[in-house]
């Protein structure tokens, strides 16, 4: 009996301990591990297939001609849309170019009245306006809701330039303008020869600060590049320096202030000597030597 009871016991206990409810002190809570977040292989795929995908297509629009086709479209429309709220084309404003000089720069500039003023190429304008031989540099702007405004800053026309058999106008840096017509320009000094453009910007000034010797002087001559012979009224020629042209202008000034030289007629006034000016007559007579500062007429 008690081996019975002690297996019913145990066959009790094991009963209760299977049927019982488990106990809330021993019950522990199931614990979560938070998933890790991993990119999706499927993303850098996509990714490269829409970028493969957008280059073929442009590479497809590029060998059709499609991609022309609709940027000229796009533009068309642009321009119907500018035309609808009036921003076009009404007038051309030039500022800064003489009157001799602006049918020229016009036609350069090329704009058509009626053109969409959003979509004009305003640096195509400025560089064709910039080929024209008048002008130093432009700039052009768009003034709404109808016109354009170029801004011209033009070449200053200083002489005339004969060489190689023809004659040109030219600036202050020796710059030939083409579209200048030299016998429209009478007015200004001729310079002959090679290099007479780029020497002339040092010599016209000195000799617009004498006006009286300049009023006498009907060409400036370079000599081999180096130096200048200046023909007068009268078939005189006066030889200047290859330095201090400054100095024998200076010399030559007061010589004819006090002696009335240029009046009188020589041939030739050699001042390349900075000592002594020689003068040689119009006849077959040799030269003579005259003083730099001669306090008297010149026999």
């Amino acid at each position: 009996m008690p081996a019975v009871r002690a297996a019913g016991r145990n066959g009790v206990q094991s009963r209760s301990r299977r049927g019982a409810s488990p106990s809330p002190a021993r019950t522990a809570a199931p614990v979560r591990r938070p998933r890790r977040s991993w990119p999706s292989p499927s993303l850098p795929i996509v990714a490269g297939a829409l970028t493969l995908a957008a280059a073929a297509a442009v590479a497809a629009l590029a060998v059709t001609g499609a991609g022309a086709r609709l940027s000229a479209r796009a533009a068309s429309a642009a321009d119907d849309a500018a035309a609808g709220m009036g921003l076009e084309v009404a007038d051309v404003r030039l500022s800064g170019a003489s009157a001799t000089a602006a049918p020229d720069i016009l036609r350069a500039a090329a704009i058509q009245k009626g053109a969409a003023l959003p979509s004009l190429d305003l640096e195509a304008v400025r560089q064709r306006v910039e080929r024209v031989g008048w002008v130093r540099g432009a700039r052009v702007m768009r003034l709404y809701p109808s016109s354009v405004v170029i801004l011209v800053d033009q070449r200053r026309l200083v002489a005339i330039w004969e060489h190689g058999g023809k004659a040109e106008v030219i600036d202050d840096g020796g710059v030939a303008a083409p579209e200048a017509d030299p016998a429209g320009f009478a007015s200004l000094p001729l310079v002959v020869g090679e290099g007479a453009n780029t020497a002339a910007a040092e010599i016209l000034p000195r000799l617009a600060s004498r006006p009286r010797l300049g009023a006498r002087v009907v060409a400036l001559v370079r000599v081999d590049e180096r130096r200048w012979d200046l023909a007068l009224k009268g078939g005189s020629v006066v030889e200047l320096p290859a330095s201090d042209e400054e100095g024998a202008l200076i010399r030559l000034d007061e010589l004819d202030q006090q002696s009335r030289v240029l009046d009188l007629g020589f041939a030739r006034i050699d001042l390349r000597d900075p000592d002594m000016v020689l003068v040689r007559p119009k006849s077959a007579e040799p030269a003579a030597a005259v003083p730099a500062t001669a306090p008297g007429p010149v026999a």
